[in-house]
């Protein structure tokens, strides 16, 4: 944990503006504006890029990647800046939880990978390029996606402590936790072995 500089009601406030950052589904947002229908009745219905992809536009996949990843990035720099380190790791966690749980559409959001290598690129950079290269090396070889976001999520604390980090430890175990809680179905096919491939039109 950082040194807790801030005040309770400073640490609040990024609190909710992290959340309303995090909450922006830009992939829903996207999908409509390029008349890719809504998210939510395709493939696995997720509003992530991942689901994106399956409507065969890989324009809009990226875009929502690099737009998900920079929210969580933009929500711990400002936080960062205005306040502080220990306000930067709050707005960071809550922004994962927005996506996760966006209150615009009843607390059904996406799984979050991307928001969280945003949050740790923007927390310790080197620690989020290896966690990038996790996740890019989890989902290659597995041809996966959810495979990748286990892999960064699975050594994203290590590689944190590893590249003196140390202090944003314990945010890294509870964005691990975030990550597979809203992959527990995924794993579960995973171990079924009925999790579908990338690239592939249906959940």
């Amino acid at each position: 944990m950082p040194i807790i500089d801030s005040s309770l009601a400073v640490l609040s406030l990024w609190a909710v503006l992290g959340y309303l950052i995090g909450s922006i589904a830009f992939g829903l947002l996207l999908a409509r504006a390029m008349n890719l229908g809504d998210l939510r009745t395709i493939g696995s219905g997720n509003i992530g890029a991942t689901n994106v992809l399956r409507t065969g536009n890989k324009t809009a996949a990226a875009l929502t990647l690099l737009l998900d990843g920079a929210k969580g990035a933009v929500a711990v720099l400002l936080a960062r800046f205005f306040a502080g380190e220990d306000a930067a790791q709050i707005a960071g966690l809550a922004a994962m939880i927005g996506h996760c749980y966006p209150v615009w559409l009843k607390f059904k959001g996406g799984k979050g990978v991307a928001t969280f290598l945003g949050v740790i690129l923007a927390l310790a950079w080197p620690a989020g390029l290896a966690c990038c290269l996790a996740w890019l090396i989890g989902a290659l070889v597995t041809r996966i996606s959810s495979m990748g976001a286990i892999a960064a999520a699975s050594t994203s604390t290590v590689f944190l402590l590893v590249l003196g980090y140390g202090s944003a430890f314990f945010l890294g175990v509870l964005l691990t936790l975030l990550i597979f809680w809203r992959h527990r179905e995924n794993i579960k096919r995973i171990r079924a072995g009925t999790e579908p491939k990338i690239g592939a039109k249906k959940a």
